[in-house]
């Protein structure tokens, strides 16, 4: 694989850490700007609208410049949004600093996955745009941990100096090793919303809000779920999430190295096992060894869906995929953001903490139904292909014939 998409991966690793890690550090976070847990809440809220609004308006914005230099300038702006959170004097400009940070991450995935497929061959894409989310994937298990650990011991503040300093090592890694690929010919703003007319491109996306938000819906809610069913400790809920982190780097893998050779087979076979593992997890809930092997395979399954459904919109949107790449980063985004919600109507319902394991079932279920359509739709276009190109060859068959 190309020395680039490990800085890929770098800046990926970053994101994914200040993402996630600010779920961890909520409590101090809230008691240093003296606000509420469900207040200081909206640091996550807002970072998740944040990449779903920034994703399409960054890409737009990037279209008249090269791709390198567009990510260098995303990773530019996590920096600027990391240190803005690290210095903040009050909560309302860290909220900023969050949001700034989060304007570069549906961009820098989407221009990011752009850039992995054109480094390698065709039937390598999957793994390469795999490889350079597995920075993500290990953001859950090493930086999100750690930077919990780091924000608890010595400050909050100090974990996002340091996530301010990886985004420096991924900008310098991205203006070293990234090559200055020369932008396509001919596509504009206007070719690159063009790919929203098609129909398996929304399909795509609308596989990513489903199929991600069921692994939402049981993971927003995994440590009352964790303490309160399964009977473990709150300590212990930070290695049930690097079980999780790990699940999601090996399901990664697996995705983008199985999704090259079948990329269709992969999703129904990820998206099936999906459902019926968040289903089972209802029961498995209920002991702990159990559950902490569901965990795992809820994260394996899960992200064995990113490198195909990433894939499937890149080749549908062929020829100005930019736009639509990013905006499918902000669909998952979406996706966790309207299952934390559902999960949280049925526990507010009184149906108990595992209730939104059936969502996500459901999530993922109707994920899986949305993949048949796509490829039945996909065939029946293959097969008025195959007649229109045989109805047009026919009359010049006879021509040909009659003047033999």
């Amino acid at each position: 694989m190309p020395l680039a998409l490990l800085a890929l991966a770098i800046g990926a690793f970053g994101i994914g850490t200040t993402e996630f890690v600010i779920m961890g550090l909520l409590p101090e976070v809230a008691a240093d700007f003296d606000v509420s847990i469900p207040l200081a809440g909206y640091l996550v809220t807002g970072y998740a609208l944040g990449v779903v609004l920034g994703a399409p308006l960054m890409t737009a914005l990037g279209t008249k410049i090269s791709r390198k230099r567009m990510l260098m300038l995303l990773m530019g702006l996590f920096i600027v949004g990391n240190v803005l959170s690290a210095l903040a004097p009050a909560f309302g400009v860290m909220l900023v600093g969050r949001i700034v940070a989060s304007l570069a991450h549906g961009a820098f995935f989407g221009i990011g996955s752009v850039v992995a497929a054109e480094l390698v061959a065709p039937e390598k894409k999957a793994g390469a745009i795999a490889m350079m989310f597995t920075g993500l994937t290990v953001a859950n298990v090493v930086g999100v941990p750690l930077g919990t650990l780091v924000g608890q011991s010595l400050g909050w503040r100090v974990t996002f100096g340091i996530v301010a300093a990886l985004g420096v090592v991924g900008l310098l890694g991205v203006a070293k090793l990234v090559p200055d690929l020369p932008k396509p010919e001919g596509v504009r703003l206007r070719h690159e919303l063009a790919a929203f007319r098609n129909v398996q491109v929304l399909l795509a996306m609308a596989m990513t809000v489903l199929g991600f938000g069921g692994v939402f819906a049981a993971i927003t809610y995994i440590t009352p779920m964790m303490t309160d069913v399964a009977g473990y400790a709150d300590s212990s809920v930070t290695w049930l999430l690097v079980l999780f982190g790990l699940g999601m780097v090996g399901g990664n893998l697996v995705g983008g190295k199985f999704a090259d050779r079948a990329l269709m087979p992969m999703l129904y076979v990820s998206l099936g096992a999906l459902a019926v593992v968040l289903g089972l997890f209802t029961v498995t809930a209920h002991n702990k060894i159990a559950a902490a092997v569901t965990i795992a395979l809820v994260g394996a399954l899960g992200f064995a869906t990113v490198p195909p459904l990433q894939k499937r919109v890149l080749d549908q949107a062929a020829g100005a995929p930019t736009l639509a790449s990013a905006v499918n980063i902000g669909a998952f985004n979406l996706g966790n953001a309207l299952a934390a919600w559902l999960g949280g109507v049925v526990i507010a319902a009184g149906l108990g903490y595992t209730a939104p394991n059936w969502v996500g079932a459901l999530l993922a279920a109707s994920a899986l139904v949305l993949a048949f359509v796509s490829a039945g739709l996909e065939r029946r276009s293959v097969s008025q292909g195959r007649v229109v190109a045989s109805s047009a060859t026919a009359p010049s068959a006879k021509v040909a014939a009659g003047r033999r």
